[in-house]
């Protein structure tokens, strides 16, 4: 990305919907207030539909609204808890998908925040599935068109898991624009190990250019081995800095702690992580009590419910998602480019 390159924020954010085709918005109930967010971006009200649990904890999803020839639309992040598992989630939405399609949508986009089992992307083991390929094959056999998510974990295996079109979004826009308040400080982007090291230097270049100053770059090496993390070598200009190391997702904390005790004894001033899905699994709040990190910088695809409120205000911010997820509908319902939106 050269210096200059445009990248969208949320002060850009459009509402003009003037496609071919009318536009429906759906949000499971499981990811009702992120719909509802979404929909007020987009100035389209979501479109009405029934969820209903049967006894032996079978269920059915439907839309009430017609959809015939319509151009749909569903919102539904694929995290586990607080009320229903991720299997749940992803369970709901597959059968959702082809309800709309057997009446009559003209094309459905599936807008997933966060994609369960991407991190199953290729074999570390004999004999080990490749998840993340199972789970394109079950949405491309419902009927779905465009597969939207933001931040997976590998890029390149999630566009090659799909038949269907795939876009990867990336919270990147969002966390320039936190970063703007930190303009003339000495930053350096850090990875928290070498697989991140694209999608770090993609924020680092587009920060760079948002800034107009330099930015330095970092990464941590990491090893993993039956669940055991290890490796301390770090490398970069993080001296006198503020470091923002950047992840795709936080579950325990243990990789960003070790990235910021390494950025630390470095020489950096300042440790703030931003990181897209915070998980916050058994073992995080001691994580993130640690004064190696100074701030956590997520996005509301997974609300922090694991998380005390306390702990949520003292240390972290949550940055929403509804204008960035809006704009990439607005632009793939008028056949818009999304390049500025760090897509390509």
């Amino acid at each position: 990305m050269p210096r200059g390159y445009p990248v969208w924020s949320p002060s850009d954010a459009r509402t003009d919907l003037s496609g071919g085709a009318r536009l429906q918005l759906f949000a499971l109930q499981a990811t009702a207030e992120l719909g509802e967010a979404v929909a007020r971006a987009l100035g389209q009200p979501l479109a009405k539909h029934e969820e209903r649990q049967f006894e032996d904890g079978e269920h059915k999803t439907r839309p009430l609204d017609p959809v015939g020839g319509t151009d749909v639309y569903v919102v539904q992040s694929l995290h586990g808890g607080p009320s229903e598992s991720a299997n749940d989630k992803l369970c709901r939405l597959l059968f959702f998908i082809g309800a709309l399609k057997d009446a009559g949508a003209a094309r459905v986009t599936a807008i997933v925040p966060y994609l369960c089992y991407a991190r199953k992307d290729r074999r570390t083991k004999p004999n080990d599935p490749v998840i993340t390929r199972y789970v394109a094959s079950l949405f491309e056999a419902v009927g779905t068109a465009v597969f939207v998510a933001l931040d997976v974990h590998n890029p390149a295996a999630f566009e090659n898991a799909f038949r269907c079109r795939t876009v990867a979004l990336t919270a990147a826009p969002l966390f320039v624009d936190y970063a703007k308040a930190l303009s003339g400080e000495h930053l350096c982007v850090v990875s928290p190990d070498p697989g991140g090291a694209k999608r770090a230097e993609i924020f680092r270049l587009a920060l760079e250019s948002a800034l107009n100053q330099p930015v330095g770059k970092g990464f941590t090496d990491k090893h993993r081995s039956s669940g055991v993390v290890s490796g301390n070598l770090f490398v970069g200009d993080v001296a006198e800095s503020t470091a923002l190391i950047v992840d795709d997702l936080v579950s325990t904390g243990n990789t960003l702690l070790r990235s910021a005790k390494a950025a630390r004894q470095a020489g950096a001033k300042r440790v703030i992580a931003l990181v897209t899905h915070g998980l916050f699994t058994q073992g995080a709040l001691e994580i993130i009590a640690d004064p190696a990190i100074d701030r956590f910088v997520i996005t509301d695809t997974v609300p922090p419910f694991r998380l005390g409120s306390r702990i949520t205000n003292e240390k972290i911010d949550v940055l929403p998602v509804g204008e960035l997820l809006a704009e990439a509908i607005r632009r793939l319902y008028l056949g818009k480019a999304l390049t500025d939106l760090i897509v390509f």
